[in-house]
């Protein structure tokens, strides 16, 4: 339920809003992994065209924060903040998405920035919560607590199908958006606007709670901001569509790319609802790939795909072998 749920949100935000869509995001700093964000919506700011340009890929943070600059080709050691095997491999990713352009000069490689990042490429990102059984909350409360006091997210919205009591405000964060989505038709309706949060300042991480008492981390401004590029990068290569479609003649691609087994006549989660044991298996080719994907976020999202890049080869170097 909930993940077809999700993907209709997906796919209603991805034609209701201008925002880059993603799934399934780690939304914490000091433990990482103990948040999931559901959905994350990227809101393009003013210098969005200049990083869609540079590729379609995740650019590897730790490339972005490195010290190699524009001008001038630095060592990878010297460049990349990391043990050396790993600073070489995110050396090697950022080379291959275009972030980075390389030399070798008396048996060392040096790299430098292709380009200069743009730090205004995002105008807000947004965290979305799905319950979409409110009477089956789950730890949704203690999730939405460290949305807010940790405010890595410029706005928190909680979105469900079920019809929303003065009871269930209550319970949840007042900071806390809600909408009332349905899955079936699409419509989206606001209960409640979300709360602009402090992304900018530093937050207060929940880690754990006990009786009569919290474990919590104190989180700086530099740490969240970081960590908010990491989850911008990822979002933007990422994207929602990130499930394979089954070898099975009975699903087959809705329009907008979600996974629809006829046999049951529900959009379903490949990874956990299809194979050999499902009474409705036909063997037969995929429906669709992750081209098919590809090609539909390109035309119904900001995002680029396969962009010119902005790596350009030195004046001259090509003389020389």
């Amino acid at each position: 339920m909930e993940f077809g749920f999700e993907l209709a949100l997906c796919a209603h935000l991805e034609r209701a809003t201008d925002w880059v869509i993603a799934r399934q995001l780690g939304g914490a700093v000091a433990a990482p992994g103990s948040r999931v964000v559901d959905v994350v919506g990227l809101v393009p700011g003013p210098s969005f065209e200049e990083r869609a340009r540079i590729t379609d890929r995740t650019v590897p943070p730790k490339a972005v924060e490195s010290a190699a600059g524009v001008a001038e080709a630095v060592p990878v050691a010297e460049a990349v903040d990391a043990h050396p095997d790993r600073a070489r491999g995110i050396a090697d990713a950022a080379v291959d998405c275009g972030f980075f352009t390389e030399e070798r000069r008396g048996g060392r490689r040096y790299v430098r920035k292709a380009t200069r990042y743009p730090d205004d490429w995002v105008d807000e990102l947004v965290a979305i919560e799905n319950k979409p059984d409110l009477g089956r909350p789950g730890d949704l409360r203690r999730q939405l607590r460290v949305d807010i006091s940790l405010a890595l997210f410029d706005r928190v919205v909680l979105a469900t199908e079920s019809h929303v009591t003065g009871a269930h405000l209550n319970r949840i964060p007042e900071a806390v958006g809600v909408w009332r989505f349905r899955p079936e038709t699409g419509e989206r309706r606001v209960i409640r606007e979300a709360t602009p949060l402090d992304a900018d300042g530093p937050g207060v991480e929940l880690l754990a709670e006990h009786p009569g008492r919290a474990d919590v981390a104190l989180v700086s401004a530099v740490e969240k901001a970081e960590k908010r590029r990491r989850i911008a990068e990822r979002a933007y290569g990422k994207g929602w569509r990130t499930y394979e479609f089954p070898a099975c003649g009975n699903c087959e691609a809705t329009a907008d790319g979600r996974p629809r087994c006829a046999h049951f006549d529900r959009v379903v989660d490949p990874a956990s609802d299809c194979g050999e044991s499902c009474p409705g298996w036909e063997p037969d080719e995929p429906a669709a790939d992750g081209d098919d994907a590809a090609a539909l976020r390109d035309a119904r999202t900001p995002w680029t795909r396969d962009p010119p890049g902005v790596a350009r080869r030195q004046a001259g170097l090509d003389r020389f072998g």
